[in-house]
């Protein structure tokens, strides 16, 4: 058995085919990775090709809504509201960048909402005097009261009037300022996780929209909106420039700064968002453990109030009844 298995490997004929394997493995392992590497290129050109087809697909559908607001707003108005403002050059007597700027906070975006602003300032005025004079003179609520009076009255209504939509801008704004720092924290952890895990910049802000919606949709909206901006905007930084703008607070604006200086110099930006992160949670605890120490100065005034009298009532009632029930027994 032995001799007949040194016979066979001595073989000149099995040992001309042993190597002739050898070198056809070797051969197929050397060109194995030429052909992944043809594999990876058609690879990365496939995933060019599906980026380059979804920012074109984003971009006709941002035209087509633009188109379909711009059509409503013809439709239901007809232009007359857009006339009259600028046939009374209203825009020049009564807007300002702070004005547009507050409409951004607020949510309103456009020439269109500016264009609603001035008109209902023009026309709330005369509806504000009108009822003031309706509810002075018609219903006699101010009977008795010098005509100087009534007429402060009826000019105390036509300025609120003239301010009741500025009123109602600030406090839009003021309630999309909230939603968003309530959620920024979060958000900025959430944008650390996508970028530290190899996403781009545009994919994390697309994937944070989708995650931090159910906790504040205002903030989805500027992801989102930021998103678009960075495909078709030809400076990226005039896209980080307008969230923070837009949002009009100053830890979305450090982050803002952040992406730019990272997009200019190149620097990494999960460590530049962990900082930022972490500054905003504690920024956010600070806030907390203010209000909870001025929280027992205005208790104080309600304790006086309504507390303390019920406990000197519980306490002394008894001993009040005892002493009245003794004195008519006496």
């Amino acid at each position: 058995m032995s001799d007949s298995v040194a016979r066979t490997l001595l073989d000149p004929d099995f040992l001309i085919a042993l190597l002739v394997g050898i070198a056809v493995f070797a051969t197929i392992f050397t060109l194995l990775p030429v052909s992944s590497g043809d594999t990876l290129k058609s690879r990365m050109r496939s995933v060019a090709l599906e980026r380059d087809e979804l920012r074109a697909k984003q971009r006709a559908r941002l035209a087509a809504e633009a188109e379909r607001r711009r059509k409503g707003l013809r439709e239901q108005d007809g232009g007359s509201i857009r006339t009259i403002v600028d046939r009374l050059d209203l825009k020049r007597a009564l807007a300002d960048e702070a004005t547009v700027n507050k409409l951004r906070m607020a949510g309103f975006r456009g020439q269109n909402p500016l264009t609603k602003l001035l008109f209902f300032r023009l026309m709330l005025p005369f509806v504000g005097a009108a009822i003031a004079i309706f509810y002075v003179f018609v219903l006699n609520s101010l009977d008795g009261q010098p005509l100087f009076m009534k007429v402060f009255v009826c000019i105390l209504g036509a300025y609120a009037g003239f301010y009741a939509p500025v009123l109602y801008v600030n406090n839009r704004a003021s309630k999309r300022k909230v939603s968003i720092q309530k959620a920024w924290p979060d958000a900025l952890d959430l944008m650390l996780i996508c970028v530290e895990s190899g996403m781009s910049v545009e994919a994390a802000l697309r994937r944070v929209a989708e995650e931090i919606g159910s906790q504040s949709v205002e903030l989805a909206e500027e992801f989102v909106l930021t998103n678009a901006e960075l495909s078709f905007l030809q400076e990226r930084r005039q896209a980080y420039e307008n969230l923070a703008n837009r949002t009009g607070l100053e830890s979305v604006k450090s982050v803002s700064q952040a992406l730019i200086q990272a997009e200019r110099y190149g620097t990494p930006v999960s460590h530049a968002l962990r900082v930022l992160a972490n500054e905003s949670r504690d920024a956010r605890m600070t806030a907390a453990e203010k209000k909870a120490a001025a929280l027992p100065p205005k208790l104080t005034v309600p304790m006086i109030l309504f507390f303390l009298p019920v406990l000197f009532a519980v306490i002394l009632g008894p001993a009040i009844i005892q002493l009245q029930s003794n004195g008519i027994a006496n």
